[in-house]
């Protein structure tokens, strides 16, 4: 993404901001969501994951949701796989983009994928060759790239190995996850330099938890550093289950809004944006932490 004038934000409120909500959606209500960032013009949306739903009952009908919705155009879609079973999975559903990660910690990764980070990474870049022989595109992502609550510090270097391993396996994309929102402002622009001048012609994209308050200071330097692909959550909702306390990702309306406010495009209709978020609000009955929403309701512009 060359023009340094639009970005391309990825909202994963169906995947990341539902898997660790109690209260389970249905699978009407998901559409509706969908179809709600849709008219808001979201490019591309993460619709959910591929895993055994004993360990994330939210996303049992990821597979019936796919299916309704892949002859949808106007949006990209994509879904989440850690494994064999979910690449065949994603394949019959029809997906043409899947998002696959592994962590650089240790710790996070045995209690996330049952495997050591240097075991998850050996799978996984043969599981991208896989996908890529199979005419998918996949962007792979690094969990826990700038610090993991177990282990504290995570090595630039380990990160940077495991992008280098998945970029030669074949991914198109690669994501670096602030998974614990351990992040800040100054590590990121560092570190985004550095995967940059490693990795010049791969698209780099950035995951970023708000969990201490710096979602959009750490995205704001990511952009400044040449990152045009973000994922977001409308809301502020998500977080990881399997690190306690990690809040979800920046809200995808104070992004919209952060970009918009600097002449960046987004191509996303901030109001239309809203009126998910306050459907997450009706849904979930409580008020989600993402500002915007709140801002265009004082102000009566709030669909």
């Amino acid at each position: 993404m060359a023009d340094r004038e639009k970005v391309l934000l990825e909202d994963q409120v169906l995947r990341d901001g539902l898997q660790m909500e109690s209260r389970i959606f249905s699978l009407a209500e998901k559409v509706k969501i969908f179809h709600l960032l849709k008219e808001a013009k979201v490019p591309r949306i993460q619709v959910g994951s591929f895993v055994h739903p004993k360990l994330v009952p939210q996303m049992a009908d990821t597979d019936a949701l796919i299916r309704q919705l892949i002859c949808t155009s106007d949006v990209i879609l994509t879904g989440l796989i850690l494994n064999d079973k979910g690449l065949e999975r994603a394949l019959a559903c029809g997906l043409s983009q899947v998002s696959m990660s592994v962590s650089a910690s240790d710790t996070h990764s045995r209690k996330n994928a049952n495997r050591s980070a240097d075991e998850a990474l050996t799978s996984m870049a043969a599981l991208i060759s896989q996908a890529k022989k199979a005419n998918l595109k996949v962007r792979a992502g690094i969990q826990c790239a700038f610090g993991c609550v177990y282990e504290g510090k995570v090595s630039e270097e380990k990160v940077l190995a495991a992008a280098q391993a998945m970029a030669s396996a074949g991914a198109d994309e690669v994501s670096l996850a602030d998974t614990t929102g351990m992040g800040n402002p100054r590590q990121v622009r560092s570190f985004v330099r550095r995967v940059g001048k490693e990795l010049p012609r791969m698209d780099l994209s950035l995951h970023l938890h708000d969990t201490r308050g710096l979602g959009l200071a750490n995205m704001y330097v990511g952009y400044e550093e040449g990152v045009r692909i973000f994922d977001v959550c409308a809301g502020g909702l998500g977080g990881c289950p399997f690190v306690k306390g990690a809040a979800g990702n920046v809200p995808a309306e104070d992004a919209v809004h952060m970009f918009e406010a600097m002449g960046v495009e987004t191509g996303i209709d901030l109001a239309k944006m809203s009126k998910v978020v306050e459907e997450l609000e009706s849904l979930l009955g409580r008020p989600l932490p993402g500002r915007m929403t709140r801002v265009l309701r004082a102000k009566g512009l709030s669909p």
